[in-house]
């Protein structure tokens, strides 16, 4: 009988807990035991304000870039709440950063016309087709995030407006439950965003537990998450392409069969 390519791997998943269970089961048909610490919790934004009137106004944009599935929910969620429909309106294009995203953006009924194959802003602006000097674009993304997207967008002549769709949390087992998954083991940690690495570092601070693990090898979905953990110490040991939940399994079974 054939071994499974990840069989006696402890491998982390840091997803918030509605979203860890297609990179667990994908990880655990592989073989591998997956370890669920969630750190990171999805919430509403402080004010639904700036995400509302980008909605009312939605077909003054030339681009709308959604950077997760939870910036699709919020969306749709707040389109619903103020009575205005979805699909959006013809003259707007839509840029889902992942497959996963543009998977849930055409689930709400969005025409999705560009996916990047990486989570790169010079990628997102070298795909938007004919350019985007001059073109007004909404950001819906989590709050706090990182401007290297938006900046990028803008040095390129875009006019953007960036509005926040939802915050991320830690959750208070966090620290905890971190403090049990190492104290068990684990072989690999993987990371799906910025905030899941910068999360887990808090959360490793509050339990006390050096950072970065020793003997862990950290899996990036991607080079923006690939960023955030080489600014806090810790270097990739491998990052997934494409920059979605299979591409991230892949890098995984890469990571110990290399």
């Amino acid at each position: 009988m054939t071994q499974l390519p990840l069989a006696g791997k402890r491998v982390l998943v840091t997803r918030a807990l509605h979203q860890a269970g297609r990179l667990s089961e994908g990880l655990r048909a592989l073989g591998a035991e997956p370890v669920e610490v969630p750190v990171l919790e999805i919430r509403t934004p402080t004010s639904f304000a700036p995400l509302d009137a980008a909605i009312r106004i939605l077909d003054s944009y030339d681009w709308l870039v959604l950077t997760s599935a939870n910036s699709v929910r919020a969306l749709v969620v707040r389109a619903a709440a103020l009575g205005i429909a979805l699909p959006q309106p013809g003259s707007l294009k839509v840029a889902a950063v992942g497959e996963g995203t543009a998977e849930a953006a055409r689930e709400a009924g969005l025409r999705v016309t560009f996916v990047p194959a990486k989570y790169v802003a010079e990628r997102l602006v070298e795909g938007l087709a004919g350019g985007v000097a001059g073109q007004r674009i909404l950001l819906a993304r989590a709050a706090v995030a990182r401007d290297v997207m938006p900046d990028a967008l803008r040095e390129a002549g875009a006019a953007v407006d960036v509005v926040d769709a939802y915050r991320n949390v830690m959750p208070e087992l966090a620290p905890e439950l971190l403090k049990r998954a190492i104290a068990d083991g684990i072989d690999a940690a993987t990371f799906t965003s910025s905030s899941s690495v910068t999360h887990l570092e808090e959360a490793a601070r509050m339990a006390g537990i050096a950072w970065p693990f020793g003997g862990v090898a950290a899996v990036s979905i991607g080079p923006i998450t690939s960023g955030t953990l080489r600014d806090l110490g810790w270097e990739p040991a491998i990052e997934a392409s494409p920059s979605d939940v299979p591409g991230l399994i892949a890098a995984v079974v890469h990571l110990f069969q290399r």
